[in-house]
């Protein structure tokens, strides 16, 4: 309450922590799962997407072979999804990952360096599957899910 009064007098610390407050709340993109448009999977929901992107399914609902694509470990987005739609860190996504790796049960998605390429190969793959800012959405691609 402090800084709200500080506010009031016209403080600087008091408006720069509102600044900051706005920011951060500003700061996290919507992230958005992605298909190919030919794809026959209209919806999905955040269990079904972290479903597949940790491990625990290797196809779509529907019965269509799901090839996941992942964002880098040092990406915001990455993390934001896996925290929204798996409740996990990025520690606990590769943790999981190493364990289902080292036991030869699944294969990790494979992990491309930035949106763009994660579209263009969802694009060029009908089976693919990845998630983006919603922001970088175009007609290459169809959204299945909104991240909340």
């Amino acid at each position: 309450m402090e800084a709200f009064k500080s506010l009031k007098s016209g403080q600087p610390l008091g408006w720069g922590l509102l600044l900051l407050s706005l920011w951060a709340a500003g700061a996290s993109a919507q992230v958005v799962v992605i298909v190919n448009p030919k794809s026959p999977l209209s919806t999905l929901t955040q269990e079904q997407a972290a479903s597949v992107f940790l491990g625990k399914s290797s196809t779509l609902p529907g019965g269509g072979m799901a090839v996941p694509a992942d964002l880098p470990d040092v990406s915001s987005v990455r993390e934001q999804f896996y925290s929204k739609a798996a409740g996990k860190t990025a520690a606990q996504v590769k943790a999981a990952w190493s364990r289902l790796t080292f036991s030869g049960k699944a294969v990790p998605p494979k992990e491309l360096g930035n949106a763009n390429e994660v579209k263009k190969f969802v694009a060029a793959n009908v089976d693919a599957i990845g998630y983006i800012e919603k922001s970088a959405v175009d007609s290459s691609v169809k959204v299945v899910l909104e991240v909340n």
